[in-house]
């Protein structure tokens, strides 16, 4: 390998959802090919990442959010805190690094602010998806963080062609992953174990990970979870997950208005044929997927859904939603492809998912996409724009 790269890899939280995924095994497959790497990350609750990393990392403390503020206020101050805390933090931590890569808009924004002083030598970031903000400074945070970088790098054609559309800018793709010595369809021996601590005893059972929010299509699925018990009465739907920066508290009062609502027909839903167990301990994972019989994402916008490829290593049928990124590494042989708007298209992708003759037709389809799809691969296309950022050689 050429001369290592020491590089310093920023992430918004230590709660493992998408991007801190990305960075997390980006991290590791770096600093197996020899370079140096230090992961920060924003530490609100003091207790770190639940998970043992190879790469060093720094936590940044986090405060408690500013109070008495109106929502669209209180989300504004606190992207505010969020950058400021980790400008602080490198204030008042220096160690130079080849390379400075921000995951998200909160650390790109740092560290073009830390640029600006003079304080560090180059800004990347990865753009994961574009959000539609109301908010006017979350728009300009946004615009920023996308503009000012030295480079931007995304995970998807989707977002590539966005970025050249709505930015004029041409961001390198860089692959995402999935760790086949974490996620596979061989028993550990915990599932019968974490059926019992999470109350599984329906089946058919259904997954969804990241929780309840309008980007993952929440409520849409739950109108079809329901027309999916006239079917199997005893079926379960496990949402998984939920650490956000953002609350969607409205959204997620609909989502439950609507569960007490389909209780009519259907008696209690939460808590007997929806679970909702909040963060899964990161431990607990691979073992949560396999006891699953289908895996249910009509998720209306992501950067890539790591979560996908994490399923499909478990051995689950995909349904998802009939949309870039999906569609770029999915094919109607792999996965269940779905209008996502569609309550009734999502339930009868869901009923078709468990027949055995369709579930083991998409099992054999999909999996040989993995070998495609792995972080060594991710952290040398990494490293081969990180030498174009630095030129022929790191600065000392």
């Amino acid at each position: 390998m050429a001369q290592p790269f020491k590089i310093a890899l920023l992430t918004y939280s230590t709660k493992l959802r998408g991007s801190v995924v990305h960075t997390l095994e980006l991290a590791t497959a770096l600093t197996e090919l020899g370079h140096h790497v230090c992961v920060y990350a924003l530490d609100k609750d003091g207790q770190g990442f639940d998970r043992e990393i190879t790469a060093t990392v720094q936590l940044v403390p986090a405060q408690s959010p500013p109070t008495g503020l109106n929502p669209e206020q209180a989300i504004d101050a606190l992207i505010r805190q969020r950058i400021q805390e980790f400008v602080d933090y490198f204030l008042a931590h220096p160690d130079p690094y080849d390379i400075y890569h921000a995951q998200d808009c909160i650390g790109a924004n740092a560290l073009v602010q830390l640029r600006q002083q003079g304080r560090i030598s180059n800004v990347v970031r990865t753009v994961h998806h574009i959000e539609d903000y109301a908010s006017i400074y979350l728009r300009q945070c946004q615009d920023k963080s996308i503009r000012d970088p030295d480079l931007c790098l995304c995970v998807s054609d989707r977002w590539q062609a966005a970025l050249r559309h709505d930015y004029g800018i041409e961001a390198p793709r860089v692959l995402n992953g999935v760790d086949l010595r974490r996620f596979s369809p061989t028993p550990s021996g915990q599932e019968n174990a974490i059926k019992a601590r999470y109350g599984l005893t329906g089946s058919p059972l259904y997954l969804t990970v990241g929780g309840i929010e309008p980007r993952k299509n929440s409520i849409r699925l739950l109108e079809a979870f329901a027309q999916v018990l006239a079917h199997h009465s005893q079926a379960q739907l496990v949402i998984a997950g939920g650490a956000t920066l953002f609350d969607y508290e409205p959204y997620r009062q609909e989502f439950f208005a609507l569960a007490t609502a389909l209780e009519q027909d259907h008696g209690p839903l939460i808590g007997k044929s929806v679970i909702l167990p909040g963060v899964i301990p990161d431990a607990d994972l691979p073992a949560l997927y396999r006891t699953a019989d289908a895996f249910c994402f009509p998720s209306t916008k992501e950067g890539w859904g790591l979560v996908v490829l994490e399923a499909i290593a478990s051995g689950l049928p995909v349904i998802t939603a009939n949309q870039p990124p999906f569609t770029e590494f999915l094919t109607p042989d792999q996965a269940l492809l779905v209008d996502p708007d569609s309550a009734s298209a999502i339930a009868l992708a869901m009923v078709e998912s468990v027949k055995p003759a369709i579930a083991q037709t998409l099992l054999q389809q999909s999996r040989p996409i993995l070998a495609q799809y792995v972080w060594p691969r991710s952290a040398a296309l990494h490293g081969q724009h990180y030498r174009q950022v630095l030129g022929p050689s790191p600065r000392p």
